[in-house]
């Protein structure tokens, strides 16, 4: 049966187990032009909006 070599630390064991390095969730927000929901700082997929203006014409 493998056994550990060296004892680990209760710094390494507790970072180990500390739930800081886990991803968090895409943060959303609604666009104010139509209302769906996209990533802040970025062009909305639906409507083509950014910033209030029209960047790209979306079928």
């Amino acid at each position: 049966m493998a056994v550990p070599k060296r004892r680990v630390s209760k710094a390494r064991r507790d970072k180990r187990r500390s739930n800081v390095w886990k991803m968090d969730a895409v943060a959303l927000v609604k666009c104010p032009n139509c209302g769906e929901f996209k990533r802040p700082h970025r062009l909305c997929t639906a409507c083509g909006y950014y910033n209030g203006k029209q960047v790209i014409a979306v079928d």
